[in-house]
């Protein structure tokens, strides 16, 4: 039972570090310093996708975590 805990903490570990690599930056350097051209922007498509399923890995990886720890 704790190798396939170890095993999936595993995959969804890969699986989130490649959904974060995956989304795109929201901005240069200039709105880092409070910049006033930088606009607020809504995401859409494939974009909201990614950020949806980078959560969704993200609370499967903490819960297995806890449960790994827990045993």
């Amino acid at each position: 039972m704790t190798a396939t805990l170890h095993s999936l903490q595993l995959i969804t570990g890969i699986a989130l570090i490649a959904l974060v690599l995956l989304q795109r930056t929201s901005g240069d350097t200039g709105s880092n310093f409070g910049d006033s051209m930088s606009a607020f922007q809504t995401r859409r498509g494939l974009e909201r996708v990614l950020f949806i399923l980078t959560i969704i890995v993200a609370v499967l990886f903490a819960a297995l975590s806890i449960w790994v720890i827990a045993l």
